[in-house]
């Protein structure tokens, strides 16, 4: 088989072997950043510190000291996230302060040897899908630049997807990894909630972010994973394994567009083809996620926002403050309701898995919509953009299970359309495993359906 060297996987034996040279791969993403200013998908770009650290990677690896799969590969970081020596500035107009040390897991993925090329763009402070809110302008989506790169961390998603990183770093508090990887064709894990330290990192709601990588396979998904976690094992899988999918029709297959329910279709028919087991499963009272989710991050953002929209609300963009200005008015009642009910949904979420190894679902019902969309018409119904494409992600935000969004090989047009595995709690590195076996049915053979060389 060639080798893909647009993934981790393949590129990372070549840079050991010192046939590939980190300074060479930092200057290949670069030069797609470069390339492709409309995108949008960096707010900073840190190009000397980067080939600083590519020639740093190279003398390292060359004298024997060689840190793993991660070492000279470029990745990029969401403005969210703190690195050492720039601004985090959650692409908001609100003032920001240069971050004195790196977020744990920054740090802990240059202690991997990963070499961070840039932080990228999003949704201003994480509130919104659409990557299209931001101080810094839209993010596009390298597909097709008149639609969304999806978000919040859009701008992530669009960097893999043109090439201008190898992997990297995003947050989902209500989908906001598994939405934008959706609407880029690209890959993206939420880990189980907690798993990942979320210090460094500019909250949205606190008791629904997660932290988790962004790459173009699931290999690569877990090469980031453990590095993020601190963890020196390596990556295998037994592809001969087969596995129970449970794929929960009701209220998640309520709304969508027909490219997506044939991605769905195909992946079933090739999984079972594969001698997968596919069949479907209920999760009772998924049609409660989005009150329980409203009123839950609602009011944990409007807590965190309430000292800077006394000093800048007019800094931030009009969407973004009117959501902080809604969460002001949750009772306190309906947020203590809302976190009893999210106890009977991962409860509603643990039976739907006991019956198989991992649930299968779309991401996103619709493909990337057009930039500046506030409805989207699926079927013969506009429906609001913003509410679909959380529909089918945040259940498992509320929940804290593991989800990983796919490519789908399975589309009519030219958009990618995503799919979702959904994992048991805590089991995080199986839900990878289930994932890659599952690859080659899903997406048609590792690798993102998005483009660039990087």
């Amino acid at each position: 088989m060639t080798p893909d060297l647009r993934r981790i996987e393949d590129v990372a034996p070549l840079v050991r072997a010192g046939a590939v040279s980190p300074v060479d791969l930092v200057r290949a993403c670069l030069a797609q950043i470069e390339a492709r200013p409309s995108v949008n998908a960096f707010i900073s770009v840190l190009k000397d510190s980067a080939l600083e650290a590519a020639a740093t990677a190279e003398r390292d690896i060359r004298a024997g000291r060689y840190h793993g799969p991660l070492h000279g590969i470029p990745i990029a970081i969401k403005d969210l996230v703190d690195v050492a020596g720039t601004r985090t500035t959650a692409a908001s107009a609100v003032p920001s302060s240069e971050s004195a040390v790196d977020a744990p897991v920054v740090r802990r993925l240059r202690n991997a040897g990963a070499i961070i090329v840039g932080k990228t763009n999003l949704h201003e402070f994480a509130f919104g899908t659409t990557s299209d809110e931001s101080a810094f302008g839209a993010v596009r989506n390298p597909l097709d630049e008149s639609r969304s790169a999806g978000g919040s961390s859009g701008g992530s998603a669009a960097a893999l997807a043109s090439g201008m990183c190898f992997g990297a770093l995003g947050t989902d508090t209500g989908g906001s990894i598994r939405i934008p990887s959706a609407a880029c064709g690209t890959f993206g894990l939420k880990p189980t909630i907690g798993e990942i330290s979320c210090d460094g990192v500019v909250p949205l709601g606190v008791s629904l972010d997660h932290v988790g990588p962004m790459a173009r396979s699931v290999g690569d998904l877990a090469l980031l994973y453990q590095a993020m976690k601190g963890s020196a094992s390596g990556w295998a899988v037994d592809r001969s394994e087969r596995f129970v999918f449970g794929v929960p029709r009701s209220y998640f297959f309520d709304v969508l567009e027909a490219g997506t329910r044939e991605a769905v279709t195909g992946a079933s028919a090739a999984l079972a083809a594969a001698g997968h087991e596919v069949k479907d499963v209920q999760i009772d009272h998924a049609e409660w996620t989005p009150h329980v989710y409203l009123h839950t991050v609602l009011a944990e953002a409007a807590w965190y926002h309430a000292p800077l929209l006394e000093q800048h609300a007019s800094s931030y963009s009009p969407g973004v403050r009117v959501r902080l200005e809604m969460g002001r008015y949750v009772l306190g009642e309906d947020y203590v309701r809302a976190g009893r009910l999210r106890e009977a949904l991962r409860h509603a979420v643990n039976r739907a898995l006991e019956s198989c190894d991992a649930l299968l679902l779309p991401a996103l019902p619709i493909p990337a919509p057009r930039l500046g969309a506030a409805t989207v018409l699926v079927g013969d119904r506009q429906e609001p953009v913003r509410a679909l494409m959380l529909r089918l992600t945040q259940l498992f935000n509320v929940t804290g299970h593991p989800a990983i969004a796919l490519p789908a090989r399975w589309s009519p047009d030219a958009l990618p359309r995503g799919l979702q595995l959904v994992g048991s709690f805590n089991q995080t590195p199986r839900l990878l495993e289930i994932a890659a076996s599952a690859e080659p049915q899903i997406c048609g053979g590792p690798g993102s359906v998005g483009g660039g060389t990087g």
